[in-house]
Parts: C-alpha cells; structure tokens; sequence
C-alpha cells in the first residue's frame, strides 16, 4: 500500500465510524493511524474497534497505528435551578463548594483544589471561553468574581484556569484504569491530556512502561512555559489548538503552532497538529478556504501528521473529510516552495553516529537522485531520526518487529514494513530491494540509500550507510 504523500493523517473513531466497513473505509481514503478518544464509550467499545482496526491490517497487510488518547482531569460547575442563566458583563458571580443548586448570585464549583491556588486577579473560563470571569477576592473555599464577557450558562460546563498551575496530576484515577487498559490491549501510543509539567509525562511513561509511546498534549499556558523539558521527556507531542486558544489569546494560537512544531521536528519528536482542522464537514460534505488553508499551514510547517476529531467520530461525512485531508496534504507538498520550507527548517544533527549517518543519508539520497532511504530499525529510532531530516525521498522503514512498524505509521514520510533482520550485507540489500519494488518505491535501475547497523539487529547502532542499485 502506498500513500502519495509524507505528512500523515490521524482520525478519531467514534459512533459513527465503528463498524469493519466504515474503519475499513476510512483506512483506505487515507488515514495512518486511528485514535480512541478515552473521553467517550467505554472499555468494550474501544475493545470491538481495536478488533476491527487489527482485522483490518491484517486483511490490508500494512501496519496501522492506535493512539489511545486519555480524558484527564474534567474541571466543570455544578448545576443550576433552572438548568442555566444569563450571565452580562459587570455581574457579580460567586463560586463555591455548596451542593445546592446555584442561581443568578451564585454556582457550585466542586474542585476544592482550584480554590487553594486563585487569587485576586485571577481569571476563570468557563463553557469554552464563553464566559470570562475575574476573581475579586477568594478564601480558600469560595470566589467572588465579576463577569467581564457574559452569556447563557447551563449545568456542568467546562472551567479552564489559565493565569495558574493547578496542583492536579495529569492522570485522575479514570485515566489510570483507562491506560491499564489501553496497554492490555496493545495501543501504541498514548496521548497524555492536561499537561502542566515534565512530570506529568514522566508518571505516565512510568505507568507504560515502554509498551507503548508517550504524547503529551499541548493545550495548556504552563505546558508551553514548560515546553522543552516535557518535549525531552516525550516520544512526542500533539499541539491541541482547542483548549490551547481558550486559555491563551487566540491569536497567539498560529504563532505558538508554528514554535512548537519547528522545536519538536528539531529534537526529533513526532509532532501533531490536532482540533477544528476540518471542523465544518462535521455537517457539510465540503470544507471552508479557511480549513483547507489551516491543514496546508499544518503541512508546510512540516508537522508529522495533522488530526481529524469530530469530523470522523461523530460527523456524518467521515470519508468524505479523510478524502479531502488526503487531498489537501498531496496538493501541498506538490508545491514547488514547500521543499525549500523543509529545508529552510531542517535542524543540525545532533553529535551522534547515527544522526551524522542519517543526515548523510539524506544528502547523499538527494545527490544521486535515489528513489528511497531504506532504514533497518528494531526500535524505530533510526526511522524517527531519517523522518527529522524530512528528505525529499521517502523513508521504507524495515523492521522485525510489529509494534515498531505501527509505532512509525504516524511519523512523517516513513512507510513502515515488517520483515525479517537482514543476516549479511548481501542480505540487507537484497531485502531492500526487493521491498521497494514491491511497494513501488524504486524500479529497475534506480538506485536506494541504506542505513543499518552492525552487528545486525542491536538497537540503536546505525552505523553504516550503503548506495545499492535495484537490478530487474
């Protein structure tokens, strides 16, 4: 199976999009990896389409990613008499740990913790931004606050604390059964939500223990105040633009995007581009300019994958957004400017064997016109290092090991193919020739670049760097 592009596509499985047929659909319009979003359905519903999606590569042959993607902690108010009021700017609103149903005066918020760190001048989020309220004065237990943008609010809509680093793990006890279970399953990658320091990802790379690899989701001010140390603490990151344009100023959203992407692709780390790319074809068979501008953004910022969410979970023309996704990332990176904007970002290599060996793989594929970059890989590290120099040649990881070959579907320009180690020299050049006939990567004549390392099969030990021909 071959994708005619680099950049992949992440898609959220939902109600609408569980059955073998729709998964199988959807797969074959484009998508790489599939998430489960731990937010909704329970453990046997994640069970059945895990089922389906390992049915499906077997059927298809080709290795295809599952990203469990965990809830985090849900902060949200109480309930109302009424069911909601309305709020107008200048009102006064009080917030505190009464069960009582609130009123126009006042409304439970049933997180003691948030009190212990508001203070005077602090600002809360309510319902997605909706409603901004600034805190007058706090006790400990309750908050005056005046409204400074109003509107209808109804029960248990969402709060976001943006001026403070709340003192909540990133893991409630729902995310820990969740990622117990994610990993009994076989994900291979988690997506870790409410990020607010390097320690966060750190519990959860405990909890995985290396059965799976780490995201950590970028949505919150104190994840980026903290990006580079939870970036070296990560296999990598998912830039979620929804709650992140809620708690900073949403024009600052585009220039954080473009930061954080350019810092992860130089550290190497997988880098996703998630939340409303597609937002309107949740209705609509078609896409806005706009969205189909943002996903280009996505693609010339040289993200590893861009994500469908509701689009594909709930949205009643899935197919239809992974077609146009698919489209969007081809047509994109067709564009004559977009490998100058790769290599206008591309990052120095680190001092390392392997990263001097992976960057001389990427010159010298580009100066003999090589068809492909083959890299043998058992812990996937090597492909992810060629995937960092974003070569204008596609990458054909070989690996023998099935869960690094869905570990890789997601990261740029890497097509992941399980095989057996290669035994010799003779070996290794024979098996990459013949796998890139077979995946139409190289004809007859052609020429590829090889990395492995010796001896064969020891992790992390890139090493050598071989040009072969495919003979016929």
């Amino acid at each position: 199976m071959h994708r005619n592009r680099q950049t992949k596509i992440l898609a959220t499985l939902g109600p609408g999009t569980s059955t073998a047929a729709r998964i199988a659909s959807l797969f074959d319009a484009g998508v790489d990896v599939f998430r489960f979003n731990f937010s909704h359905g329970s453990h046997a519903d994640h069970r059945r389409r895990h089922r389906v999606v390992r049915a499906l590569e077997e059927a298809r042959g080709h290795p295809i990613g599952i990203l469990a993607d965990l809830q985090g902690p849900k902060l949200r108010i109480g309930e109302f008499q009424h069911d909601g009021i309305e709020l107008k700017r200048g009102r006064k609103l009080r917030l505190d740990l009464d069960e009582a149903k609130g009123d126009e005066k006042r409304v439970q918020l049933p997180h003691p913790e948030i009190f212990k760190v508001l203070e005077k001048g602090s600002h809360l989020l309510l319902d997605d931004g909706r409603v901004r309220l600034k805190v007058l004065d706090c006790d400990g237990k309750s908050a005056e606050t005046e409204v400074l943008q109003g509107s209808k609010l109804s029960n248990h809509k969402g709060v976001n604390v943006p001026d403070v680093v709340l003192p909540l793990a990133a893991l409630s006890d729902k995310d820990r059964r969740d990622l117990e279970f994610a990993i009994s399953l076989g994900v291979d990658w988690l997506a870790l939500s409410f990020v607010q320091r390097p320690e966060d990802v750190a519990e959860a790379r405990k909890l995985a223990g290396g059965q799976a690899l780490v995201m950590a989701k970028i949505e919150k001010p104190s994840a980026v105040e903290h990006f580079q140390e939870i970036l070296d603490l990560s296999d990598g990151v998912m830039i979620a633009r929804g709650d992140l344009g809620v708690e900073t100023p949403v024009e600052r959203v585009p220039v954080l995007q473009k930061s954080l992407v350019r810092q992860a692709r130089a550290a190497g780390k997988t880098v996703v581009v998630a939340t409303q790319m597609l937002e309107s074809m949740i209705s609509s068979p078609f896409p806005t300019r706009a969205e189909v501008s943002d996903v280009a953004t996505a693609v010339y910022d040289g993200a590893d994958a861009v994500m469908l969410s509701a689009e594909t979970a709930v949205g009643e023309f899935p197919v239809e957004a992974v077609t146009t996704m698919n489209d969007v990332i081809q047509a994109t990176e067709n564009d004559v400017h977009y490998r100058t904007m790769m290599e206008a970002d591309r990052a120095v290599p680190e001092a390392t064997a392997a990263d001097a060996i992976t960057a001389a793989a990427r010159q010298v594929a580009e100066t003999v016109n090589a068809a492909a970059i083959v890299t043998y890989t058992t812990s996937g590290s090597t492909s992810f290092r060629a995937a960092r120099e974003r070569p204008a040649k596609p990458i054909l990881c070989l690996t023998p090991r099935l869960e690094t070959s869905r570990r890789l579907a997601l990261a740029w320009g890497v097509r992941p193919v399980l095989t057996e180690d290669a035994r010799d020299f003779a070996d290794m050049v024979d098996r990459a020739c013949r796998i890139a006939k077979r995946e139409k990567l190289a004809e007859s004549g052609q020429r590829l670049v090889i990395t492995a390392g010796v001896p064969f099969g020891t992790p992390g030990a890139t090493n050598i760097l071989r040009i072969a021909w495919v003979e016929g």
